[in-house]
């Protein structure tokens, strides 16, 4: 099958599942040769690593960015809001409580809210990156209307309220 479409892919995995993201992106490399790569700190750098070893010639295009817990996590999900990722496959640990558990909830948030391409285990990745949609140049995926909510304050006169409000409360 030969690339139709060059895609923003998001690597994140915890601690407990670094080596099955690896092996994943190992056993998928053909198919994932060609796209642009966002990966947490300690997963990007292991998966760069491993896909250097197993082909020496190839130029992969990675954006490391910090580790999850030290502000990674909030790094890819500024992209997901961007629009510069369309996939993220984040093989989580679901046996292990994550100290920065908060993060990681509010970057599940942003995927839906973004709606791409979201997965967090082995099974769901190997479904996503054997769909024809994966490689199908005409897909773009639905985005979202949020206007109703962006414009929720469009005809209210809260900021004329407010002053006003400060205003009465300063004469007194």
């Amino acid at each position: 099958m030969e690339l139709q479409a060059r895609r923003g892919i998001g690597l994140v995995a915890h601690d407990a599942m670094k080596k099955d993201l690896i092996e994943w992106v190992l056993w998928n490399s053909e198919l994932l040769m060609g796209h642009k790569f966002y990966c947490t700190g300690t997963t990007g750098t292991l998966i760069l690593e491993a896909l250097r070893e197993k082909h020496p010639d190839e130029s992969w295009d990675f954006t490391i960015l910090k580790s999850g817990p030290l502000g990674g996590d909030q790094q890819m999900g500024s992209r997901i809001v961007d629009g510069q990722i369309d996939y993220l496959f984040f093989f989580t640990d679901p046996m292990t409580l994550q100290p920065h558990d908060t993060d990681v909830k509010a970057l599940t948030r942003l995927a839906s809210v973004e709606n791409i391409v979201f997965c967090c285990n082995r099974s769901t990745a190997d479904h996503i990156i054997s769909s024809p949609l994966f490689m199908d140049s005409e897909y773009e995926r639905t985005h979202p209307d949020y206007s109703g909510y962006t414009k929720r304050f469009e005809d209210k006169h809260v900021v004329n309220e407010a002053v006003e409000s400060v205003k009465k409360k300063k004469k007194k």
